[in-house]
């Protein structure tokens, strides 16, 4: 199992939380604060935290310009990845990964499995990494950002998690970038 290396320091990391509703506005998004309460809680910054509807221009437009941020390290959704018509998230931020991260949807239904049985099934939460930057898509609901959060992103984002995380390889995950520059420049 996964412990803290407590001789090391936490790093801080610009966290980004996008609500993909057509019904949220900040004033009543739980799922956005839920996030936004424990990122915040567990040392990190809240780089930024926006709603958009269920659009697939409009969600990857706003991931897009996160992406190209360099404030920030980690973008999470939460809503859109149902079945209804309207759940796109997956189709609007899939095609901009890079890298899937097929162990998170996988890690995230077990946890879900033991908390709401079968009805995993129907959640398409997926993540990978674009630009140098994390991306989780999450379900809509607070329970799924609560489990979530503390089931995964919360020590795969310290960096005192051992055996390992993901903050100690931000720094290779633009390693084929720098090498094309680098190139370009001799």
């Amino acid at each position: 199992m996964a412990s803290i290396d407590q001789p090391k320091n936490f790093i801080p990391l610009n966290i980004a939380v996008l609500t993909v509703s057509d019904t949220r506005a900040l004033d009543d998004d739980k799922s956005g604060a839920t996030l936004a309460e424990r990122l915040t809680g567990a040392g990190h910054r809240l780089a930024a935290r926006e709603i958009v509807t269920d659009d697939v221009e409009g969600i990857r437009g706003v991931v897009q310009r996160w992406i190209a941020d360099a404030g920030v390290d980690v973008i999470i959704t939460t809503g859109g990845t149902g079945f209804t018509g309207r759940d796109v998230t997956p189709e609007a931020i899939e095609p901009l990964f890079e890298k899937r991260m097929d162990g998170f949807s996988m890690v995230f239904q077990m946890l879900s499995y033991a908390k709401i049985g079968t009805s995993t099934i129907q959640s398409r939460a997926t993540a990978g990494v674009a630009g140098a930057t994390y991306i989780f898509c999450l379900p809509g609901s607070p329970g799924a950002c609560r489990d979530a959060w503390d089931g995964i992103l919360a020590p795969q984002l310290d960096y005192r998690t051992r055996p390992c995380n993901f903050v100690e390889i931000m720094p290779r995950l633009d390693e084929h970038l720098r090498r094309g520059k680098a190139k370009d420049s001799a």
